[in-house]
């Protein structure tokens, strides 16, 4: 096809006159004939302006290729990502009622848009959905905060700063550092291993099962010799298909583990003065996209597409408050031990890149929790120098306090987690991931559990909610106060000092080895105290 009948095509499948066509670029009617007839060529300027206005490429105007133009003169105008395709994480629109959950929480003045939420959330997957879900986002970024909201919850480090309550434990000898780093680590990855077996099942299955099994309450590793067929198929939850204690080769692949290992890395890359935008490189260098779910995964695409911290955490994030920054804070309390305030603002910076307020106090609680456990073992003060590093005007606060009343008023254990229950649904994803429900019941089973590591960890992973994170969040904790003596064999045996992580370099790694890395980043000052 020659440019003369490429314009030609061009100018009658958009249904205009050689006059209109003129118009369009400032030519004479005479001019778009000449063209045509092949008596003259538009000079560059115009043939880029026709490309352009009609959305195909220059080498297809100009070379002639029949096919193509035909091809672009179709699709141009109409190419569209195939939305069936799209994970839900990476799909706003998909997500729209736990946007306007999220927005409430949060005190913004949406209720007059309720029904608009559920009527788009309920759209097929396509174009349309994307498109309004897009003006509700903007919808919820206008949004006021509406009249007699209680909580201030700024996402801002100095305005947290401002809002803390202090509280000085009571002692602050370290101890045997490497007994309790080794304790950390390992507390961490057996709590995971717990709970990674059931994670995602529900209480109404899995106390059934675990009474079916002879595991409750629960006091040991659920394990495949559990099962049988009849089991199995008794169920929804896919029992089958779990990993299980009795056949691993050592820590399996979490994100809960992986976490930990990229912090150290971290920590070796950049330094302790690590930046927000630093954490955001190393995700993306060392992680693939499919490492990181819910407001990770959200961030993670962000990064991609250019948004910097701390607009990463915002843009299309309806999971800002989830769980995922609570289980990544653990590493900043083993290099920091016995300083909760250091190991909080470590967590701030790793946690602003992809959650805002309660989402970023749960990993300052828990970071600073574990600091605070290297200097006590007294539950309620490492609690509650967790609770001095967050606003006492927070929701996670009140929470975490109210369960601490709880406790001393002589509420308990089946009530309290009971309670939790009734405010938080477990079957629906916002409250099943949300950090405050996983932290309270974190701070439960260190209270109830009295210390005792295997009792601790098994009521964190019984209560359903997030299991494999509030067992190694718990573990943790409890690793760090009393030492690798305090966990038994029957936790660390399956273990054999091996964890594998999806970590780009690193692959399985060596747990007594990590342990040495993290006494180096704690520092010889640190380690003489």
């Amino acid at each position: 096809m020659t440019l003369g009948n490429a314009i030609n095509r061009l100018r009658l499948n958009a249904g205009m006159s050689q006059e209109q066509f003129a118009g369009l670029f400032h030519v004479s009617q005479q001019s778009v004939q000449k063209w045509e007839n092949g008596d003259s060529v538009p000079e560059l300027s115009k043939l880029i302006a026709i490309a352009k206005r009609f959305g195909i490429s220059l080498d297809a105007l100009i070379l002639g290729n029949n096919n193509r133009i035909v091809e672009e003169l179709k699709n141009t105008r109409q190419i569209k990502p195939q939305y069936s395709n799209v994970h839900d994480w990476e799909f706003y629109s998909s997500n729209l009622q736990t946007e306007y959950v999220q927005s409430i929480e949060e005190g913004l003045d949406m209720e007059t848009y309720k029904d608009v939420f559920s009527s788009i959330a309920k759209l097929p997957k396509d174009e349309t959905k994307k498109k309004l879900g897009d003006i509700l986002y903007e919808v919820v970024l206008q949004a006021g905060q509406r009249e007699g909201y209680q909580y201030i919850e700024p996402s801002d480090l100095e305005e947290i700063k401002a809002l803390r309550k202090p509280y000085t434990i009571g002692t602050t000898a370290l101890g045997n550092l490497e007994d309790k780093i080794h304790g950390a680590w390992m507390g961490r990855i057996c709590g995971c291993m717990l709970g990674k077996t059931v994670e995602g099942i529900h209480t109404d299955e899995l106390i059934p099962f675990l009474k079916q099994t002879g595991n409750y309450p629960m006091h040991r590793y659920i394990c495949r010799s559990d099962l049988t067929e009849e089991i199995v198929n008794q169920y929804k939850y896919p029992l089958a298909s779990r990993d299980y204690a009795d056949e691993i080769d050592g820590m399996p692949v979490d994100d809960d583990t992986n976490y930990t290992v990229l912090a150290q890395l971290i920590i070796e890359r950049y330094g302790r003065d690590f930046t927000p935008y630093d954490v955001s490189r190393a995700w993306l260098e060392y992680q693939n996209k499919d490492a990181y779910c819910t407001a990770e995964r959200v961030a993670f695409c962000n990064f991609i597409n250019g948004f910097e911290p701390p607009q990463s955490a915002v843009y299309k994030n309806p999971y800002r408050e989830w769980i995922g920054a609570q289980i990544r804070g653990d590493y900043f309390g083993y290099i920091n031990p016995g300083d909760p305030e250091t190991a909080a603002e470590m967590a701030w910076r790793d946690a602003s890149i992809s959650h805002v307020k309660n989402g970023i106090y749960g990993e300052m609680f828990v970071s600073a929790m574990i600091a605070a456990a290297a200097a006590t073992n007294s539950i309620e003060d490492i609690i509650r120098s967790g609770l001095a590093q967050i606003p006492c005007t927070s929701r996670l606060y009140e929470e975490i306090s109210g369960v601490l009343t709880d406790y001393h008023d002589g509420v308990s254990p089946k009530e309290c987690f009971a309670k939790i229950h009734r405010k938080y649904n477990e079957f629906d994803s916002h409250g099943w991931c949300h950090t405050i429900p996983n932290a309270m019941i974190v701070t439960a089973s260190l209270l109830y559990g009295n210390g005792d590591y295997g009792k601790s960890i098994c009521m964190a992973v019984e209560t359903g909610f997030d299991t494999d994170c509030n067992g190694a969040t718990a573990g943790s904790i409890l690793g760090m106060a009393n030492g690798i003596g305090s966990i038994g064999a029957s936790w660390t045996k399956p273990i054999n000092d091996t964890l594998h992580t999806s970590i780009f370099g690193v692959g399985t790694v060596s747990i007594s080895e990590r342990v040495e890395r993290t006494l180096l980043h704690i520092g010889e000052n640190a380690r003489r105290t």
